[in-house]
């Protein structure tokens, strides 16, 4: 897997808490402005896909565009949709064409991210890292979720998942996000912090770990199946996000078993929330756009300005040793006992969880 970034102890960690419920029973690259205006400093935001996270088109997006507006920023957001050569030409436009001051990127991979760092880097313009740290060749800002935190929220709701559904012998699978993104590296980091020492005092075991190429949702189906025909005891799955854990409890519901095996998730996705309301999902991670979006426009606006950036810490790139200046923003487990959370605050659209069937299970858990 990609080297750790290891963060920097600067901040103290928040306590994460967070109620226990049993689960038992290709496209061209899209793009938007916030504005049109010369007048306006340009700014260029680049995501990095659509297809295996609906939060960058359905979140991100729509948040950096009203933080835009806000700060009277020309911004230009557009998403490279998984197509790493489309990243490096909209890079290339950026910064060549368009002439940005700033560059907000949540590079595909780091391979890909380092190219565009240097291209960016040689033209004078500042660039942040947006949610992924490029390893190997450092951004002058990085902002994110606390990514080690994530993790640990992951394997600690799991833990605690396992004990409410009363899995006497738990055998987990670990189905590890893509190896070439820096961020999959940072959520094992944590969650095995947790699940490791009661791997090595024997009260869990572990079946089988795999990372998944590109976080490819099919893919983690299929490996999961081959984890499962290779020992039938598995009860735990530890998966890295809502996309893959959605193609799990696919292979699980065929084989009647969706709602005994206790499965993990990630991104507050519209399936994960009614996996989690169905009890086939034990939690997800909540991350709002906004605490990444708001504080990383307002680093943008101070850059512009002539003023250097407020941030929280730092996380050092092991491949350079550079300190990275950061703002980190606290993750947010998402049980059956606070489901709605994410719904109500508008960063899961009501209407892509509570239909059909859940709009009664939405209006029983609270969702207004």
């Amino acid at each position: 897997m990609m080297r750790k970034a290891v963060l920097t102890a600067t901040v103290g960690a928040a306590a994460l808490a967070f109620g226990v419920a049993a689960c038992s029973s290709s496209s061209s690259p899209s793009s938007s402005s916030s504005s049109t205006s010369s007048t306006q400093p340009k700014i260029g935001v680049i995501l990095p896909e659509t297809a295996t996270s609906a939060r960058w088109a359905n979140a991100d997006a729509p948040a950096i565009k009203a933080e835009c507006v806000k700060k009277n920023l020309n911004c230009t957001i557009q998403n490279a949709n998984g197509d790493t050569a489309a990243e490096k030409t909209i890079a290339d436009t950026m910064i060549k064409t368009d002439h940005v001051q700033v560059l907000l990127l949540a590079s595909i991979d780091s391979t890909t991210g380092a190219a565009v760092h240097t291209e960016a880097k040689a033209a004078g313009v500042k660039i942040i890292d947006y949610d992924r740290l490029v390893t190997g060749n450092s951004p002058d800002y990085y902002v994110s979720f606390d990514n080690v935190k994530v993790g640990v929220a992951q394997g600690t709701a799991l833990a605690a998942a396992v004990t409410a559904q009363k899995i006497t012998s738990p055998d987990v699978a670990i189905l590890d996000g893509a190896p070439t993104d820096n961020n999959a590296t940072l959520f094992n980091q944590g969650y095995m912090s947790i699940i490791q020492p009661l791997i090595t005092a024997g009260t869990w075991k572990k079946s089988a770990e795999q990372a998944i190429a590109g976080w490819d949702n099919p893919t983690a189906g299929t490996t999961f199946t081959s984890m499962y025909n290779a020992d039938h005891n598995i009860n735990v799955v530890m998966v890295a996000n809502d996309g893959m854990a959605n193609a799990v409890i696919g292979q699980l519901t065929n084989q009647r078993l969706a709602g005994k095996v206790a499965v993990s998730g990630q991104d507050a996705t519209a399936q994960g929330l009614q996996h989690v309301m169905d009890k086939t999902q034990c939690f997800t991670i909540y991350k709002p756009s906004a605490k990444e979006a708001i504080p990383a426009i307002d680093a943008i606006t101070q850059i512009v300005n002539g003023q250097l950036p407020t941030t929280s810490t730092t996380v050092t790139d092991t491949q350079t040793g550079n300190k990275v200046p950061a703002i980190l923003a606290t993750p947010v487990p998402i049980t059956l006992a606070n489901v709605a959370l994410p719904i109500n605050d508008g960063y899961t659209p009501k209407s892509q969880v509570c239909i059909g069937s859940y709009a009664a299970k939405c209006t029983a858990n609270g969702v207004k």
